[in-house]
C-alpha cells in the first residue's frame, strides 16, 4: 500500500485513523481528512476519485505525475501541483512533485519522487489544533511551506560551494575540472530557477483565489509562501551573478598570466638577439671583415654583447617584463 498516513480531524484534533474504503471514509459534520500517498497506485486513486469526486483530468496527472507548477479549479475543488527539490550529490538536484486535491472537508497529498516525507510535518501540525482547526486549506498551506523551506539548504551549501570556489580563483588558476564544475552548478541553477518561477505563482494565486475552498484568513498564509520563494529566487539569482564573476575573474586572470609569460619571453628573444645578431654576422665566413686579424676583437666583441645583453636585461627588469 502507498498511503502514509490517513486520520479524521474534528476541531484541530485527531479522531480516528481513515480506511481507504467507502465506509472508513465516511465523514461525520465538522469533520475532515487529511490523507498522504506516495507514489499510489490507480486503484487508490480511483477510490478516491469516486468518493471525493475528483476530477478525471487532475486523477490523471496525478497518477502520471510529470508536471509543472499549477493551480486548477474544478468547482468548489482545488487541485494544486508543486515541484520539490533536494542535493542529490555535490552538483545534482534531484526533483520530485507533490499533487494536493483540495476539497472543504479532504485534502489529499499525492507524493511522487520525493524522499521528505510529511510526518513531522503532520505531527508539528497536530500539536497545534488551533491552526489545523483551520481545515484542508491551512493545511495546504503549511505543506507548500514545508515544500519550499526544503530549498534554502540547496541555497545554502551551493552558496558556500560558491563562495570556497570564488576564494580559489583569486588564489590560484581554476582546473579544468572546476571549470567544468562552475558550469554545471550554473545548469543546476538555471533549471531550479525554472522551478521557482512558477511555484511562487502557484502561491500568489492561491493568496488571491476567490474559492469557497480557501478561506479568506488562510488567504494572508499563502503569502509567507510567495515570500520564502521570492528570496530563493533572489539567492539563485545571486549565485549565478558569483558564478559568472568567478569565471570571469578566473579567465581575466588567466589572461594576465599569459600576459606575464609573453613579455617575459619578448625580453629575453629581445636579449639573445644581440649575440644572436652578432655571431651570425661574424659566422659568414666572409675574406674580408673589419678587425678578423686584430688580436683584441674576440674579447671586445665577447664584452660587447655582454654590456649590451646586461643593458638589456637591467631595462626590461626595471619595467616589470623580467
Amino acid at each position: 500500500m502507498s498511503v502514509v498516513a490517513a486520520y479524521v480531524y474534528r476541531d484541530g484534533q485527531r479522531v480516528r485513523e481513515a480506511a481507504l474504503t467507502e465506509d472508513g471514509l465516511a465523514l461525520a459534520p465538522g469533520e475532515f481528512v487529511w490523507i498522504g500517498l506516495a507514489e499510489p497506485d490507480e486503484a487508490e486513486l480511483r477510490l478516491l476519485e469516486r468518493h471525493f469526486d475528483l476530477h478525471p483530468l487532475a486523477v490523471e496527472d496525478a497518477l502520471h505525475a510529470h508536471q509543472l507548477p499549477k493551480v486548477e479549479v474544478y468547482g468548489d475543488a482545488l487541485f494544486v501541483v508543486a515541484r520539490t527539490a533536494e542535493l542529490d550529490g555535490e552538483d545534482v538536484i534531484r526533483y520530485g512533485e507533490t499533487h494536493f486535491f483540495v476539497g472543504r472537508s479532504y485534502i489529499v497529498t499525492v507524493r511522487h519522487g520525493s524522499g521528505r516525507g510529511h510526518a513531522a510535518l503532520r505531527a508539528q501540525m497536530e500539536a497545534a489544533p488551533a491552526l489545523l482547526r483551520h481545515g484542508p486549506d491551512y493545511i495546504l498551506h503549511a505543506v507548500l511551506d514545508f515544500i519550499v523551506d526544503g530549498y534554502q539548504p540547496i541555497t545554502l551549501e551551493t552558496e558556500e560551494e560558491v563562495l570556497a570556489m570564488e576564494e580559489r580563483a583569486l588564489d590560484a588558476f581554476l582546473t579544468r575540472e572546476e571549470i567544468r564544475r562552475i558550469f554545471r552548478l550554473r545548469g543546476e541553477l538555471l533549471r531550479f530557477r525554472r522551478v521557482l518561477g512558477p511555484m511562487e505563482e502557484v502561491a500568489t494565486r492561491l493568496e488571491h483565489l476567490e474559492t469557497p475552498t480557501i478561506d479568506p484568513e488562510v488567504r494572508p498564509y499563502f503569502r509567507d509562501v510567495a515570500d520564502h520563494v521570492r528570496g530563493a529566487v533572489g539567492r539563485v539569482e545571486t549565485l549565478r551573478d558569483v558564478l559568472a564573476s568567478v569565471f570571469e575573474v578566473a579567465n581575466l586572470l588567466e589572461q594576465q598570466r599569459q600576459g606575464v609569460i609573453t613579455r617575459k619571453l619578448a625580453a629575453w628573444a629581445a636579449i639573445l638577439a644581440v649575440p644572436t645578431a652578432i655571431a651570425g654576422i661574424y659566422g659568414m665566413n666572409f675574406e674580408h671583415m673589419p678587425e678578423l686579424k686584430w688580436a683584441f676583437g674576440y674579447p671586445v666583441v665577447v664584452g660587447g654583447m655582454a654590456v649590451i645583453c646586461t643593458a638589456l636585461y637591467w631595462r626590461f627588469k626595471k619595467s616589470g617584463w623580467l
